[in-house]
Formats: C-alpha cells, structure tokens, sequence
C-alpha cells in the first residue's frame, strides 16, 4: 500500500444470452497478442447478480498512455475481437485506487470475487475514506481485499471495492464474522451523514487466462 500513480480501465460488457462462452473464446485467441501492449490486471465473467457480463480491467500510468495504447492496439487486425455481433452495451468506467488500497496482482485467490460498488453522495468521498481507513486492516486480517478505488471517468462519485473468496460459504460466514466482532461495514461517526447513496454487488469468475484466478 502507498502513494499509487495509475489508473484502472474497466471495460464491462453485456452480452446476448449464452454467448459468454463463445466470447471468452474469441478473447483467448488473442489476448496474449494484446498484453503485449498493456498490462492486463484480471478478466471476470458475472456469476451472481447481473448475468451475462464480461468485465476486464487494464492498468495504465495515466489517461495519456491508455490513448496512446488503445490507438496502437486497434490498428491491429486481431483487436477488438470479433464479438460485435454478441454485444447488447459497454461500459467503459476509470478508477484511481485508494492511497491505502492493494493493488491488483495476479494469483489464485480467488476464484469468487465479489465486486462492491457503491454511489457516494457529491462531496462526501474524503468522509468515506475517513470512515473506511481505521478497519480496513482489521478487515483484511479476515481475508484479502483486491483493490479499493473511486471513479475518475465514467460513473463520478463511484467506490468500488473488490474481494476474493475461496467459496460463497467462505464469504458468508468471513462476513458473518466481521459482522458480529463490529469489524464490518465500518460505522465511522454517527454524527456525520451516512455517505453511501446506492450499493449493488455482483459475484464474479475468472476467465480462463485472467491474471487473476
């Protein structure tokens, strides 16, 4: 954990009903190809929560290298990969992590990962931070967290934080757990507004070739 220069590129897609697999496919015949390029942190498909999405994350420096990356990458015949015809949306959203956040590193801890995202009330980010930063390291003890991080483009006043569980029953009795001990979710001041606007959460999987497992 530290200062971080970076940014995360989100890039989550809706697809047609059963054509995740036949994505997955089409990526994996070139995604070596295209991390020749840039560093790609993980690649999940939705197993709870909204069905039918693919979501993988790329890291860059900064905005000026993603543009310069991306402009390279399409002049390629192999990128995108032919999956046009299977795409309902896409979602393009860029996150800075937290000072104190993980960064995303490949490894098997996995393979559920539950992706938190929460709206936070226009100006009310440093509150949240503030909130979140005397438990995370309690929390962690209890079991990894992959990244926490706030939008920068896309969906403004946006956290998400990812975590990673060897299985659902794993999750739920970690969180029982943290919940009962007054770890989980961090109460913060009771004198302060409640920050959190709107929460959802999915549950993911890793493609086959994530970096991510």
């Amino acid at each position: 954990m530290g200062v971080v220069f970076m940014i995360y590129e989100f890039r989550t897609y809706d697809l047609k009903v059963r054509s995740v697999p036949q994505v997955l496919e089409n990526f994996a015949e070139v995604i070596e190809k295209r991390q020749e390029l840039s560093k790609l942190c993980a690649f999940w498909y939705t197993e709870i929560g909204p069905l039918n999405q693919i979501i993988h994350v790329w890291e860059y420096k900064d905005a000026a290298e993603r543009d310069k990356i991306r402009s390279e990458a399409v002049k390629h015949d192999w990128w995108p990969p032919k999956i046009g015809k299977f795409v309902i949306r896409q979602t393009v959203e860029i996150f800075k992590p937290w000072e104190n956040s993980p960064l995303l590193t490949p490894g098997d801890n996995g393979p559920f990962y539950e992706m938190r995202s929460y709206l936070i009330q226009a100006g009310l980010m440093p509150q949240a931070k503030a909130r979140w930063a005397p438990n995370i390291e309690e929390r962690v003890k209890r079991s990894p967290l992959a990244v926490v991080m706030e939008g920068d483009v896309g969906t403004y006043n946006k956290m998400v934080h990812i975590w990673p569980y060897k299985s659902l029953d794993e999750r739920l009795k970690i969180r029982t757990k943290a919940k009962e001990d007054n770890v989980w979710p961090p109460q913060g001041d009771p004198d302060l507004p409640f920050e959190t606007l709107e929460q959802e959460n999915k549950i993911m999987l890793p493609a086959p070739f994530s970096p991510m497992k």
